[in-house]
């Protein structure tokens, strides 16, 4: 039975720079130096890439259909790659395993062009790059715990939530996969 139903992604980093050369100072209209902001591609980056598109991230309490359109570009480009996604679940999680080992195939291939671009990030709420989300995390895991869940924590990633203890207590998994998307709805708007 499945524990974790909160998982992160990396995060895609932007860079802004500060004003921090004369250059990068604006004059106002009564004379003064007004601070700017200017975006800039990291070193060596092609504007190209530089103006590629933010990749897409879900949200909170999207339906299954919505996150399969959000997924859409993704397969797509693992299809141009010569691996279709949508066919086999299994491959994919094999690609996964097949890149942890070291070895290389078709499916890892296609993932490491298409990922970077289109595999949708997770809500910003999950996200690894976002410093409250374990604080997210620790308020899910207390809102289920007054809906009745008995067997909740936070995972050892910090964000993540394990659901029925080490037995995979089946109530436990059942109340908090019901009371889940409630929890985090309730913990988002409250924050």
């Amino acid at each position: 039975m499945r524990r974790c139903v909160l998982v992160g992604a990396a995060a895609a980093v932007f860079v802004l720079s500060a004003c921090g050369s004369p250059g990068d100072a604006s004059t106002a209209d009564d004379g003064a130096k007004v601070a700017t902001l200017r975006s800039s591609a990291p070193a060596g980056e092609s504007s190209a890439a530089a103006s590629r598109p933010e990749r897409p991230r879900e949200r909170l309490g999207m339906t299954a259909e919505e996150y399969e359109a959000l997924l859409e570009p993704y397969n797509r480009c693992m299809r141009e790659q010569g691996f279709d996604a949508r066919e086999s679940r299994k491959k994919a999680a094999d690609a996964a395993v097949v890149a942890e080992s070291g070895d290389d195939d078709g499916a890892v291939r296609a993932n490491r062009i298409c990922e970077p671009q289109y595999l949708p990030l997770p809500p910003w709420e999950k996200d690894p790059a976002n410093p409250e989300a374990r604080d997210f995390a620790v308020g899910v895991v207390k809102c289920l715990k007054g809906k009745g869940v008995k067997l909740v924590e936070v995972s050892e990633d910090g964000i993540s939530i394990a659901l029925g203890g080490e037995n995979n207590d089946a109530l436990s998994i059942r109340l908090g996969m019901e009371h889940m998307s409630a929890c985090e709805r309730e913990v988002a708007a409250s924050s």
